[in-house]
């Protein structure tokens, strides 16, 4: 049997719809954990602000939003939650998490280099406990 050399280079020869899905939690996991890796990559773009928060968007690619943010020391959110799911990483300095669900209200630290998932409705509040900025990177889906 010989390939139709014609037909080298299209999505689908046979001329059938490919559905693009969009990534999975895992993927949105990786993009994080291979982007904190590459400080020459967005350490230029990190801004303090002492009166808040501040939120930098890196890229949008395939569906994907990257943003980082710097936490100033004391800073707390509101609490809420998230509609979509969202993957982010603590990459330097510290953060806390609340969480309050029907069980009551939990506190734990968010550890830097590890990736956490929020979403699905997970009430939360974030605050920066430490005496030093915090900065966190973050992908959710467009």
């Amino acid at each position: 049997m010989v390939p139709d050399l014609t037909m080298r280079g299209q999505d689908d020869p046979h001329g059938r719809t490919v559905v693009r899905r969009p990534p999975t939690v895992g993927q949105l996991a990786t993009r994080i954990h291979e982007l904190s890796a590459r400080p020459a990559d967005w350490w230029h773009r990190v801004r303090f602000e002492p009166a808040g928060p501040v939120r930098v968007p890196l890229d949008e690619v395939d569906g994907v939003r990257l943003w980082l943010t710097t936490w100033p020391p004391g800073h707390r959110t509101d609490l809420h939650d998230h509609a979509g799911t969202e993957v982010s990483t603590v990459i330097a300095g510290e953060l806390a998490e609340i969480r309050i669900t029907a069980e009551g209200v939990t506190e734990r630290p968010l550890r830097t280099n590890r990736v956490q998932v929020h979403g699905g409705g997970r009430t939360h509040e974030l605050t920066n406990p430490g005496p030093a900025y915090a900065i966190t990177l973050h992908a959710t889906l467009v």
